[in-house]
Formats: C-alpha cells, sequence, structure tokens
C-alpha cells in the first residue's frame, strides 16, 4: 500500500550508559522506516489506511497541533495510499504556518483550525462539526483507538529473539502503543512506560482498557516530564546533545528524550535486576525539534 515503508530497514543498538553495566539495553530504531511517516506513527496508522481503503472512505480525518508528529505523518501517508487528508488543528490559524503544518499541506492536507475550546469538543464528538465524517475514516488525535493498538501491536514482529528481553519500554502520550506493546509482549516480559505527560495518573487506567486478556505487566512513571508535554527546558536540551555525542544517536524534545532520560535514572536507581535485557523503542517523532530555535541541538 506504502511501498516507501521499508521496515527491514529498522535495526538494533546497544547502548552503554556510563558505568553501568550490568543491564544490556538495546535500542529499536523505528526513527529509521521512514524520513515523514517515523517512528510509531507508520504502526499506529496502517490499520486506519487499510479500513479507508477497504471502506472506500475519501480519507482520513485526523486531530493534532502545530507542531504534532501525526499529523505530518497522516498527511504523507495518505497521500502516498492515494487518499485525502483533513486535520483538524488545535488553536487558532497562525499568521505563520509551523514547518509540520507546512509539510502537511505540501502532502495535500485541508488544514482547519480550531480554538482549543472546540478543538476538545469537535474531538469528542467529530459528526457535530465535520459534517464530512460519513464518506471519510475519523482517526482519533495520535492515532489511539483499536485500529492504533492493533497496529502497534505489530511493532514487535520486526524484533528478532523477542524472547530474550526481560523488558520493554517506550514513551507515554496517549498510551496507545504502550497498550499495543503489551499486548503483543510475552507474559513474563515487564513493559516500561515514560510519560511526558505532567499531572494525575489517568494513563494506568486508559492503557488497562485497551488489554487484551492474558497481556504483559505493565508500569508507567511520571517523573520524566520535564515540566510537562513538549516541555523542553535546558537541561532537556542539554541531555538530548549530551546522549548524542556519547551515541550518535537523535532523539526528539517530547518523547524519547525523556524516556532514554527516565531509563538511565531507573538504571541508577537499581530498578531493573542484574542481567537485565531491555528493549526500548525509538519511535521517531525526530521533526518536531524543528521547533527549537537554530544550534540549540548538535544533531
Amino acid at each position: 500500500m506504502i511501498k516507501s515503508i521499508r521496515p527491514e530497514t529498522v535495526n538494533i543498538e546497544a547502548i552503554k550508559y556510563a558505568a553501568i553495566q550490568t543491564v544490556d539495553i538495546s535500542l529499536l530504531r523505528l526513527d529509521k522506516i521512514h524520513p515523514v511517516i517515523s517512528g510509531n506513527k507508520w504502526f499506529k496508522l496502517k490499520e486506519y489506511l487499510k479500513l479507508a481503503i477497504e471502506g472506500n472512505k475519501k480519507g482520513i480525518i485526523t486531530f493534532g497541533g502545530t507542531w504534532s508528529n501525526h499529523i505530518v505523518a497522516t498527511a504523507c501517508a495518505t497521500r502516498s495510499a492515494g487518499l485525502s487528508s483533513i486535520g483538524i488543528i488545535r488553536g487558532e490559524e497562525p499568521a505563520t504556518f509551523s514547518q509540520t503544518l507546512q509539510d502537511a499541506q505540501a502532502f495535500g492536507m485541508d488544514l482547519r483550525f480550531l480554538n482549543r475550546a472546540a478543538f476538545r469538543e469537535a474531538s469528542k464528538a467529530p459528526d457535530t462539526f465535520l459534517p464530512e465524517t460519513n464518506d471519510w475514516m475519523v482517526v482519533p488525535e495520535g492515532g489511539k483507538g483499536e485500529s492504533g493498538v492493533a497496529g502497534a501491536s505489530s511493532i514487535l514482529d520486526l524484533v528478532p529473539d523477542l524472547d530474550m528481553y526481560t523488558h520493554i519500554c517506550c514513551a507515554v502520550g496517549t498510551g496507545t502503543m504502550l497498550a499495543g506493546l503489551t499486548n503483543a509482549a510475552r507474559p513474563w516480559q515487564k513493559l516500561i512506560g515514560i510519560s511526558s505527560l505532567k499531572g494525575e495518573d489517568g494513563l494506568t487506567a486508559a492503557v488497562s482498557a485497551m488489554l487484551k486478556p492474558g497481556a504483559a505487566r505493565f508500569s508507567i512513571f511520571f517523573d520524566y516530564h520535564f515540566g510537562g508535554y513538549a516541555k523542553h527546558p535546558p537541561a532537556l536540551v542539554d541531555y538530548m546533545n549530551q546522549f548524542f555525542r556519547q551515541t550518535r544517536i537523535p532523539t526528539d524534545i517530547v518523547y524519547t528524550s525523556k524516556l532514554l532520560f527516565g531509563i538511565e535514572q531507573l538504571l541508577h536507581s537499581g530498578y531493573f535486576p542484574e542481567n537485565s535485557k531491555v528493549l526500548v523503542i525509538h519511535s521517531g517523532g525526530l521533526q518536531g525539534n524543528r521547533s527549537l530555535k537554530a544550534g540549540e541541538l548538535i544533531f
């Protein structure tokens, strides 16, 4: 359907954190699968795309912010699949579009802006705001939903020797990827989520509601958000640059940087038993780094 997606190009890289050698850390580089439909976004979209094509829909309507990885990935994926796309964007229309919105528009996405209150209502009841919904596939923000979870479950199909891992770790926004991974993991494996959200824990219940009977166990940590969703204080940017110097692996300001920082802190605290083998999912999203000023990142 989208021939430019080439999962065989994904690789798994070992990471060595300084002075921590009793735990093996491997990073699944989903950021390498496509220059635009990067990381977990492809997996959360692919089942929706399949349903849209099978249902003879005109295209996909979805939701997101001005720097949304999901918005630009949807725009690119739908165009590649021969479908149209409508993006409902959170906030008033800006005088100058972000690079993300410019890219989405270049891929043919029809961008429509709603203030935050209207955006929340439209997300809950799209039929009220969007008369086209009967002819279109509506995809929740971030690819959340049953089809998104099903697609995310296939991420682990890319992992050779999956059985050898004791822990599987990922960043958490909507919880869709964590739910998919937990459904697909072996019963003895422990799933670890690092939340990018600040506030009370609503994610644990949300993820639990998306799980199949007999799914593996999971935990979510909420201490490594650096101030909240998309917040990126200088300490986080410094960490991203430091991590790149050590590993030559780029991270993003919303998810993977906080994930890898959180994993490092858990290692230092002795959370993982000795000789654990930990698989960490790099979920892409690097395009969002373009919201930073030139020169803040060294990659």
